[in-house]
């Protein structure tokens, strides 16, 4: 099913729409592709070309929320989980279907990556947000850039910001 965020009506959560969270599959490319690029396209966060996405499919969770009430369903928020080094990930890609906004699903996803980082023995996470308060929510402080693992770095010379980043870098330590 492809999103079409400017015309779909997807059900409210207070009158019961069933959620799913699971990990991205191939399959699911497009829809996230869409999402991430609504919110790219409004200067949010970063595009993530079709690519990207499949080469780090297994990176990403995913809320998923079902039929009710005659309304069929879609994603509802997908979030990454991408391991960088063995003591730190990023959390990365988050985004909220605009339906779904407020209502804790960013704060499901982001918990879903916490635990499978824990599953893992990760010791550490961070994230580059334009939501500071979100991440402060969620347990995560705001560090210096000039703090982050070399690492981040590397990664960040392929973006297009690179040179103008305004982005907060946010941690938080898990052991």
């Amino acid at each position: 099913m492809t999103l079409t965020l400017d015309s779909i009506a997807l059900p409210d959560l207070h009158q019961g729409a069933p959620l799913t969270v699971r990990k991205a599959r191939l399959t699911d490319i497009e829809d996230i592709h869409e999402l991430i690029g609504h919110w790219a396209a409004r200067g949010q966060m970063l595009v993530r070309s079709r690519s990207l996405l499949a080469e780090s499919i297994r990176d990403f969770h995913l809320v998923l929320a079902g039929e009710h009430g005659g309304l069929s369903g879609g994603l509802a928020g997908v979030c990454g989980l991408h391991l960088l080094a063995p003591d730190l990930a990023e959390i990365r890609g988050l985004a909220i279907h605009p339906a779904f906004q407020g209502k804790g699903l960013g704060r499901l996803l982001v918990s879903a990556c916490e635990d499978e980082a824990r599953a893992i023995d990760l010791p550490a996470l961070f994230a580059w947000t334009y939501q500071q308060r979100f991440f402060e929510k969620c347990g995560f402080v705001r560090i210096e850039k000039t703090n982050l693992h070399p690492k981040v770095w590397s990664e960040c010379q392929r973006c297009a910001f690179f040179e103008n980043c305004n982005e907060i870098a946010m941690y938080r330590k898990l052991k």
